[in-house]
């Protein structure tokens, strides 16, 4: 097959991945009107459509979707090789691509990067602040987290956090103003600060156990958020209730800027995975990577 050939598959396959010309452009270190004339050129040599274009977004066509199924595992294969070629190298390298919340960065990747990013300066992590349940083959994601419960059992999890607990939290202004919960239903008398999971795109349902019963409560207030430390940040601030990890707000209660409710109704989760496919050949980076991550208790 003439390089030609080949680069423009290439060109094709980011588009039809990332539905952009833009993005794609963007990570192939090109512009987007020479992007859109390489795919037109593999079309007219082809002699049929690869790609549906409107002025609001790229899809692949039939055709288009049948030549990414059929070439597209094989260029996968290929790059995963090519970076796999560290090993000969006397310093391991390559990009690590994971989607996860905030709150895993926080407190359990920025911790142990810092080590870990100088002993291997080659090796590069790009996270991805996520909190739906992002497919990560078809997003080309080298691993996702989430909580043990919810690793689907075709994936490799590895534990990398300790088990943990929700907690309602407010700040002490706040409770001057206002008389604590003393039942989870109680918070629908309250100002609450929710969180939209942007994937689902629905409002997070705070959840409580005790003695067997479980109730699910969906909150009222002001402020919506989509990831969890401006939550954390609103509540120290006095804006309503939260409902976040109790190890990340933690330094908040012990030092008397946010104040703990409903603790014997918070229920205890398992902790979080890093997940990622069984037939994924690992790259000596990310082997490294999840072995740096790996909570050992």
């Amino acid at each position: 097959m003439p390089r030609d050939s080949i680069n423009d598959i290439v060109a094709f396959l980011a588009v039809a991945r990332e539905q952009s010309f833009t993005r794609a452009a963007g990570k192939l270190g090109v512009t987007p009107s020479a992007l859109s004339h390489t795919v037109r050129g593999l079309e007219e040599r082809l002699g049929i459509r690869l790609l549906s274009r409107t002025t609001r977004n790229v899809s692949p066509t039939e055709a288009g979707a049948r030549l990414m199924q059929a070439i597209g595992p094989h260029f996968d294969e290929i790059e995963a090789e090519i970076e796999a070629l560290s090993e000969l190298r006397d310093r391991p390298a390559g990009t690590v691509r994971i989607t996860c919340t905030d709150y895993v960065i926080e407190t359990i990747f920025r911790p142990r990067l810092k080590t870990f990013l100088r002993q291997y300066p080659d090796i590069k992590v790009e996270m991805v602040i996520d909190y739906g349940f992002t497919n990560i083959v078809e997003q080309r994601f080298d691993a996702g987290v989430r909580l043990g419960e919810s690793v689907s059992k075709d994936m490799v999890a590895v534990r990398i956090g300790p088990d943990w607990r929700f907690a309602v939290v407010g700040s002490p202004d706040y409770f001057e103003r206002r008389s604590p919960p003393e039942t989870p239903q109680d918070l629908t008398n309250h100002k609450c600060i929710n969180l939209r999971l942007t994937t689902a795109g629905g409002i997070y349902a705070w959840e409580f156990e005790k003695d067997g019963r479980e109730l699910n409560v969906r909150v009222d207030g002001q402020l919506t958020y989509n990831s969890i430390l401006p939550v954390l940040g609103a509540a120290v601030d006095g804006f309503g209730l939260a409902y976040v990890a109790e190890d990340l707000a933690r330094p908040y209660i012990d030092d008397g800027r946010l104040v703990e409710v409903l603790a014997d109704w918070c229920p205890k989760l398992q902790g979080y995975h890093l997940y990622y496919p069984n037939r994924r050949q690992a790259s000596p980076a990310f082997s490294l990577l999840v072995e740096a991550l790996r909570y050992r208790g």
